[in-house]
């Protein structure tokens, strides 16, 4: 089965490379948290995101920052249901470019910000043997012939799907020192969120066998098989049902009462009967009759319309906004408390669609599109609250902690138009990082980040899952002169695997163990630079 399936996605499609933080956020946003991991208390440049307040800590001045991260996933999804040709799904995720950029002016007792970083999505996933989610619907396709007495054994589908996504958030802060203890600040981010998504499903074959429709168990198309149904059913209306009804006013008997009168035969009736399967029974009517082969007409159709050669072209966009609060405390020279809100960012998606792929059939044998034009999607950010402490050990040495609580519950985020997402519980991160100068001019680094999900069983799927880790980093800075800090980190995150049980109720109740598990590792450089 040639099979290749690109993804970069945000949330309900997702694939976003987050290394830290919330179902949706990304938290890791500078080279220095990549090498130490808490940075919740900063009172450097990377304060503008992580704490706000604390940039009245910084000397008067410009201050800016430059950085990039270049993040690589792998994802790693099994799924046992039945009739998949392969059980285990692997995604190369990579996120070369991944910048944050701060800008600081401090004077006196006031601070102005601004940032831009990538809040949410970013990176491209390649899932070079598809994505059960994707697969599963053709492979039944075999299973469901057979059942209607047309044996068929194999399948296959040659899948394209590219997207792209990235959530910009812009924002700008303010920061008061109220004394020397005690400072605040307040600030504003306007996310701006696109997606796209191109691609094509073409090629979907099976191979049924059927001498009464001509079928010889070498691969077709299944659109084609589908249509060739459609017409047989079709055909039992106007060649058998439509004459008992026009000519013989036999509209209201069953096919019994027919038999029995002699208007049709037994094998007749056997086979007008068995051509509904299960879904026929005794006290059907011929009126009863013509309406469900109508009915299995459409269906038919239907399933011909969705297995057929189509392509995708869309494009999702959003704007949301998040105020921010921050506290930054200061008790003597040696610690240091900094605290971020974020409020909850409402962020709804509207799509243009130029084409659209069918993602389903209705019993009435309607389409279901993907990505209907003009159709919103909700996709929320949720609230965090971070704290932070920062303490020096000793002159050269300095420790710090953090915890960050994403409100995820409160957050409505969307599979589709209308269908909120399962979110049991919140996630929560604590962190701990050091730093030593070795000499005047060079430091190391190290930190450790521990990230608790809480999403529940409901929320994981293979295109959008979250997962507890454990993450570690380390790296160095490099005062390149007086006013310059050179910065280099790396990050790797270990994943604990999650599984589901899914119950594919469309397929006849058949269930399925799907498990979820991913690596990860970053790299990051970025200079500070004071005027």
């Amino acid at each position: 089965m040639k099979k290749s399936l690109f993804v970069l996605l945000l949330m309900a499609v997702s694939s976003t490379v987050v290394l830290a933080g919330g179902i949706v956020t990304n938290s890791n946003q500078s080279a220095a948290y990549v090498r130490m991991l808490a940075r919740d208390a900063s009172t450097s440049i990377d304060a503008v995101y992580f704490n706000p307040a604390g940039l009245t800590k910084l000397s008067d001045g410009f201050h800016v920052s430059f950085s990039n991260q270049s993040i690589f996933q792998k994802k790693t999804i099994e799924n046992t249901f039945t009739y998949l040709h392969d059980s285990k799904f692997i995604g190369d995720v990579a996120a070369p470019l991944f910048p944050d950029i701060y800008a600081v002016y401090k004077k006196n007792k006031l601070a102005v910000a601004f940032g831009l970083t990538p809040n949410a999505g970013g990176g491209s996933a390649d899932y070079q043997t598809g994505l059960p989610s994707f697969e599963i619907p053709f492979s039944v396709i075999p299973m469901s012939l057979s059942a209607s007495g047309i044996p068929t054994t194999n399948y296959s589908a040659d899948i394209q799907f590219k997207g792209t996504s990235v959530f910009w958030g812009a924002q700008l802060n303010g920061a008061y020192a109220i004394n020397d203890m005690i400072s605040v600040s307040a600030g504003l981010r306007m996310i701006y969120a696109v997606n796209t998504y191109s691609g094509s499903i073409s090629n979907v074959m099976v191979n049924p066998t059927s001498a009464t429709y001509g079928f010889d168990g070498t691969m077709r198309t299944a659109s084609s098989v589908f249509s060739t149904l459609s017409a047989a059913s079709s055909a039992v209306v106007s060649t058998y049902l439509d004459p008992l009804i026009n000519n013989y006013n036999a509209g209201g008997y069953t096919l019994d009462q027919l038999v029995t009168a002699g208007y049709i035969t037994s094998e007749q009736s056997a086979q007008l009967s068995g051509g509904l399967g299960s879904s026929y029974n005794s006290a059907m009517t011929i009126n009863d009759l013509k309406t469900a082969y109508n009915q299995k007409a459409d269906y038919l159709a239907g399933n011909a319309a969705a297995t057929a050669d189509q392509s995708v072209d869309v494009e999702q966009k959003g704007t949301g906004y998040t105020p921010i609060l921050g506290l930054n405390l200061t008790f003597g020279e040696k610690f240091n408390v900094g605290i971020r809100y974020e409020f909850r960012t409402k962020l709804t998606l509207k799509n243009s669609t130029k084409k659209d792929i069918i993602g389903g059939v209705n019993a009435d044998g309607s389409v279901i599109y993907m990505f209907p034009d003009n159709a919103e999607i909700r996709s929320d950010i949720p609230a965090i609250l971070s704290v932070g402490v920062g303490y020096s050990a000793l002159p050269k040495l300095r420790l710090s902690a953090g915890m960050h609580y994403y409100f995820d519950k409160d957050a409505t985020i969307e599979s589709a138009p209308g269908v909120k997402k399962e979110i049991d519980g919140n996630l929560y991160e604590l962190a701990i990082g050091g730093e030593y100068d070795i000499t005047d001019k060079i430091l190391i680094s190290t930190g450790y980040l521990y990230a608790r999900t809480g999403v529940g069983q409901g929320y994981q799927t293979d295109l959008s899952h979250s997962l507890t880790s454990n993450s570690v980093g380390f790296g160095s800075g490099f005062k390149v002169t007086e006013k310059m800090l050179l910065n280099l980190g790396m990050l790797y995150t270990m994943y604990t695997s999650d599984s589901k049980t899914i119950t594919y109720a469309k397929y006849g109740n058949l269930s399925a163990n799907e498990s979820y598990n991913r690596t990860n590792v970053s790299f990051s450089i970025g200079v500070d630079y004071h005027f």
